[in-house]
């Protein structure tokens, strides 16, 4: 699927610089392509579209961010099962840190057995699957785990 099918925003981070009450942060991805092409990645063999333990959201820099303060990455949904991804698109890596960091304050912040933050994948504007995540990965341009950087829940190895 082309990158340019998608559309990614974001809400609920600037709270942290705001220092205002905390929300969890959200992730929308919007699809402006083939309904069925993105469906048919977000189904599971028996015809059910996948759920939360079935996705894993990842973030794979391009470049190394000390060399290039505006480097950029690839933001992945990937399926656990099959390890394919789903969703694909480019944003820079400031943003994303960004927005890691708000879903790692709401976490310290509230209770957040639910999730730290969601992700929303629409088609054109309609909600198709809405995750719950505790996870978000972070690599660097050679592949290797930034676990500094990345949102792993205390408890989990990796």
């Amino acid at each position: 699927m082309r990158r340019d099918y998608f559309e990614l925003d974001v809400d609920s981070v600037d709270w942290v610089e705001e220092g205002d009450d905390p929300r969890r942060p959200h992730v929308y991805i919007d699809f402006h392509g083939p309904e069925d092409l993105l469906r048919d990645r977000l189904t599971d063999p028996d015809g059910e579209l996948l759920d939360t333990e079935e996705t894993d959201v990842a973030f794979r820099l391009q470049e190394p961010r000390d060399d290039n303060p505006e480097a950029t990455g690839v933001v992945g949904v990937t399926n656990r099962i099959t390890g394919e991804f789903i969703v694909e698109l480019n944003e820079e890596a400031d943003d994303v840190l960004r927005f890691i960091e708000a879903a790692r304050e709401y976490g310290r912040s509230v209770d957040a057995d639910g999730g730290q933050y969601e992700v929303e994948i629409a088609v054109d504007g309609d909600r198709l699957v809405a995750y719950e995540k505790e996870t978000f990965l972070v690599y660097d341009a050679e592949g290797n785990l930034l676990r500094t950087e990345s949102l792993i829940p205390s408890g989990v190895e990796l």
